[in-house]
């Protein structure tokens, strides 16, 4: 497995400059580095380029996560939204592949955050979604990304809020390059089992988010790391973990995550790079652990 943070742990917004995070991610002992696709919208080749060197040049795997707009909605009952939102994964997947990303997570076969002040049709919904997500993961596809669902908690979203959902939407739009993603922080409000989600998600998992119950640095709540790690063994992921800690308040940011209080108590950014070098070396060392009897339990 290789291991990485999104780069909004330091940032109040989504739209800012991410390149100065790909060597600061390097030497606080990352793999990886996940960027907005907020900061792609309207970018230049030449930029684009540019920040594939720099991520080459310091030896990090670049991968993307994006919360889409109503106006971006793959889900939505106007054709002209819909047509909209196809042009706009067009674009991003074009510009991912020239970056070489090859993962794309996020609510990305809806939109988020959700307005629940408008009424929910979950099963036109799920419908329209199937259906538009089977054509932008066939471009996915052409450009070397998997495109990857994740399942969010009630509160920001409706159509994929388990692991179980999430397995059968994805069998149904039946696309090779379409795969699920979990984030332990909504896994622990909406699944029975953690545990049981990895096992059931299976070769099917194609990104995984860690995160505390509270949304700080993983080692930094309550999580059952040790148990999270020998699921992911037990079926042999080996692609990325990818820390997604919320603990800034203000901004667009803290704004759309609800982070309503200074979670970091203060901390400098001196103290944020090191309360994060040491999460990803004690991620690496629960997750290295030898398997557990999930492993017996995925074979039986």
């Amino acid at each position: 497995m290789k291991y990485g943070i999104y780069f909004a742990y330091w940032e109040q917004e989504w739209n800012v400059d991410q390149k100065k995070y790909i060597s600061k991610v390097k030497d606080l002992g990352f793999d990886v580095l996940e960027i907005s696709c907020a900061m792609l919208k309207n970018i230049s080749r030449e930029e684009l380029l540019s920040m594939k060197q720099m991520a080459k040049d310091a030896g990090i795997t670049l991968t993307a996560g994006y919360g889409p707009g109503a106006s971006e909605n793959l889900a939505s009952s106007d054709p002209a939204i819909v047509k909209g939102a196809i042009a706009f994964y067009t674009d991003i997947l074009q510009k991912l592949e020239l970056l070489d990303i090859h993962t794309i997570g996020g609510g990305i076969y809806s939109y988020w955050p959700v307005d629940y002040t408008k009424p929910i049709d979950k099963k036109g919904d799920w419908e329209r979604s199937v259906s538009n997500v089977r054509t932008v993961g066939k471009i996915a596809g052409e450009c070397g990304v998997e495109y990857c669902l994740e399942v969010l908690n009630r509160f920001e979203g409706y159509l994929l809020n388990t692991c179980a959902e999430a397995k059968k939407f994805v069998e149904e739009v039946d696309v090779p390059t379409v795969k699920i993603m979990l984030d332990t922080f909504h896994m622990n409000i909406e699944e029975d089992d953690m545990m049981e989600a990895i096992l059931l998600a299976g070769d099917k998992l194609g990104h995984f988010h860690v995160g505390e119950n509270n949304r700080r640095l993983p080692g930094k709540g309550g999580m059952p790391w040790y148990q999270i790690g020998s699921a992911l063994r037990a079926i042999g992921y080996d692609k990325n973990v990818v820390m997604e800690p919320f603990v800034k308040s203000g901004g667009g940011v803290g704004s759309d995550i609800k982070v309503w209080r200074d979670l970091s108590n203060g901390a400098s950014t001196k103290m944020l790079d090191a309360d994060a070098a040491a999460s990803v070396a004690y991620l690496r060392n629960v997750f290295s652990g030898p398997n557990s009897d999930y492993a017996s339990v995925l074979r039986g």
